[in-house]
């Protein structure tokens, strides 16, 4: 899947809307939403940041880019989320 697809670009910075579904078997994109947000399966729990902190890692590693661009900017306790990426 090219993720650069689903990025909305605003001010050079991107944005990307993703739910989530944590305590999957495995990290991995599932399917895309009618409004084009990404279902993305996680691996991790829902408890004490990891499941974001998983998020944040499989999406590094799928745009190649470093952990410290990415940051959850809306909706962090919740399935849905909007993500902010500094290429």
């Amino acid at each position: 899947m090219d993720l650069k697809n689903y990025i909305n670009l605003k001010d050079n910075i991107w944005f990307l809307t993703v739910k989530i579904t944590p305590k999957a078997s495995k990290s991995e994109f599932f399917s895309v939403l009618s409004d084009g947000t990404l279902k993305i399966r996680i691996k991790a729990v829902p408890e004490n940041g990891k499941a974001n902190k998983e998020l944040i890692s499989f999406l590094a590693k799928e745009l190649w880019i470093n952990k410290q661009n990415i940051e959850i900017v809306s909706w962090k306790t919740e399935t849905k989320k909007r993500i902010k990426i500094k290429m």
